[in-house]
């Protein structure tokens, strides 16, 4: 009897966990869990005058120290809220 082990057949339902298997099934369930459904139609972001979506680029910009505590204490999102108070403070 010595190393030979009967494996039980799966549970009705359920694949056999396998290393790699049970790792993709716990990240597939992850992601079920944490990913946004696409949004509808009603919910879609309205496109800008231009007819274009805003292109972001990566910069370095100096902001007193005080401004920037401001933002962030609001938490994340922080560098969003800045854009809009710049795309505010720019229209008309």
């Amino acid at each position: 009897m010595t190393g030979d082990r009967t494996r039980r057949p799966p549970l009705r339902g359920q694949e056999p966990r396998r290393g790699q298997d049970a790792r993709a099934a716990a990240e597939k369930a992850f992601k079920a869990v944490t990913a946004k459904p696409p949004p509808g139609p009603a919910e879609a972001a309205p496109l800008r005058s231009q007819g274009l979506p805003p292109v972001r680029e990566q910069v370095t910009l100096r902001i007193d120290q005080d401004i920037l505590e401001r933002f962030r204490e609001a938490g994340p999102g922080w560098q969003d809220r800045i854009n809009a108070a710049l795309r505010k403070a720019l229209d008309p």
